[in-house]
């Protein structure tokens, strides 16, 4: 599965600066360095769509682009720790919650989450924080190299553990390595059902 086309939109420092076209929105959101460029360049099968860097809290903005003239992919800006002084921090974390409130066109949020180390409390506030504002998202595991290694199914299973605490059901899991090219069909196939699902 391939997508036709996509195109870098812009760059927004606020939600309300955000295209308003009413186009159906899947937007990617993580810790700093959870590897949401590899991810996304890997989910778009284009090298230099997403731009990488080994530097966490390089993305600063929430970026757009239009894939196949139907629907937009919102990169929004790494929360957690980041090489940036605490108040551009604040800003990002009010960037992201800002744009999950007031986003009309949000069909589903990726929760990118590191496959490589234990359960991170950022992560489990985050899965809260969209509970209580009612978004829609699935948990997507990343860096899942050697998946499924003993290591990593643990790291995953003692996540759902800390989730089932205040979650029952929980949210649709997907398993990816841009690295070893695991997982991007059954994330194509997803956001495919919910288009059809409009």
């Amino acid at each position: 599965m391939f997508f036709k086309s996509h195109r870098f939109i812009g760059s927004f420092p606020e939600v309300k600066q955000c295209p308003q076209e009413g186009v159906p929105e899947f937007a990617f959101a993580g810790r700093s360095n959870v590897g949401k460029s590899s991810l996304l360049n890997y989910l778009a099968n284009v090298r230099g769509l997403a731009r990488i860097s080994q530097t966490p809290g390089k993305t600063q903005l929430i970026n757009y682009f239009m894939i196949d003239e139907a629907w937009h992919l919102v990169d929004l800006p790494g929360y957690g720790y980041a090489k940036v002084p605490k108040t551009i921090r604040s800003g990002f974390q009010k960037m992201i919650t800002d744009y999950i409130a007031q986003s009309e066109s949000l069909k589903c949020l990726f929760l990118l989450i590191d496959a490589r180390v234990p359960p991170q409390e950022a992560d489990l506030e985050f899965t809260n924080k969209l509970g209580q504002l009612g978004i829609p998202f699935v948990l997507v595991f990343t860096k899942a190299d050697k998946y499924p290694s003993t290591r990593f199914k643990k790291n995953i299973e003692d996540f759902k553990k800390e989730m089932l605490k205040s979650w029952d059901p929980l949210p649709q899991i997907f398993i990816t390595s841009a690295e070893k090219k695991i997982g991007r069909d059954a994330l194509v196939e997803f956001i495919q059902d919910v288009m059809k699902g409009e």
